[in-house]
């Protein structure tokens, strides 16, 4: 990440960054495959990410 971004800016993108991330493998397993998807999953090149 570059290093000309304010804090605040760059929290808001690091948080962005840790909800981008897949479902876990064990909880597949656990909910017996009812849970597969991460709603919240964004692609950096189609979605914007609105931070101030």
């Amino acid at each position: 990440m570059a290093t000309r971004k304010h804090s605040g800016r760059k929290i808001r993108l690091l948080k962005k960054m840790k909800q981008n991330s897949p479902v876990p493998a064990w909880i597949i397993l656990k909910t017996k495959r009812q849970v597969r998807s991460n709603p919240k999953r964004r692609a950096w090149r189609q979605t914007d990410v609105e931070v101030g």
